[in-house]
């Protein structure tokens, strides 16, 4: 579980590096981003790519970046 929760960490991180729209995100809500990043990364793309703690890395950030800009569109600030 906690293995699971650092991998979505560093996905939603680098999730976020890759947008950067996820300046204001917090260590939970990329922890949470990541997480469900990985989820929907992997029902679209499939489990290929190296793994970690059950994760496929690749579809995961790219699951994770879909996430964080659907989010950000949503509930981003309106310059």
């Amino acid at each position: 579980m906690i293995w699971s929760c650092i991998i979505g960490g560093l996905i939603g991180f680098i999730a976020g590096k890759i947008t950067k729209k996820a300046g204001s995100m917090g260590i939970i809500a990329r922890i949470i981003a990541g997480l469900i990043g990985s989820s929907v990364g992997q029902a679209i793309f499939g489990t290929w790519g190296p793994s970690l703690a059950g994760m496929a890395l690749i579809p995961s950030v790219i699951g994770a970046v879909i996430v964080i800009a659907v989010v950000s569109f949503f509930f981003g600030k309106k310059n």
